[in-house]
């Protein structure tokens, strides 16, 4: 049979091309232990605190870091015997995506042997162990560095 006259064309729909969408940024997360009243090693901390943030935001994706003190490590967040009170005003004007947390069952211990309540720095939380939370941050995948 031979056809004359024009003939609609049909087009066959082009073959759908894979989009590929950037992946979310995934959700780096950091626990720093201090349990040392040594100033170096605390100002140590402070320098992982400030550098690992920057780090991060250079490359457009999300950090946040836990501190949890316990043992001697409490003295860095008192208000009365820090030794690093003031680098921590700046830490935490610089990277709001910081927590500070005390060991609880440490600061009890305190109290009973000094004899009064102890006056920790603002916006530091309790945690009713150091350790234990350290435990079960990693055991949520946050990740771990020894200062």
């Amino acid at each position: 049979m031979l056809l004359t006259g024009s003939v609609a064309a049909v087009s066959k729909p082009e073959p759908k091309k894979p989009e590929f969408s950037k992946p979310e940024p995934r959700m780096h997360r950091l626990v720093l232990p201090i349990n040392s009243d040594d100033p170096t090693t605390m100002r140590a901390l402070i320098s992982t605190a400030l550098n690992l943030p920057r780090y991060y935001r250079e490359r457009n994706e999300p950090f946040e870091i836990e501190v949890v003190a316990y043992n001697a490590g409490v003295h860095m967040l008192r208000a009365d015997t820090s030794p690093v009170k003031d680098l921590l005003r700046m830490v935490r004007g610089l990277t709001p995506d910081i927590r500070f947390v005390v060991c609880e069952a440490t600061k009890l211990g305190m109290e009973r042997a000094e004899g009064h309540p102890l006056v920790l720095l603002d916006h530091v939380d309790l945690v009713p162990n150091g350790p234990g939370r350290i435990i079960e941050l990693q055991e949520a995948g946050w990740s771990y560095i020894r200062s």
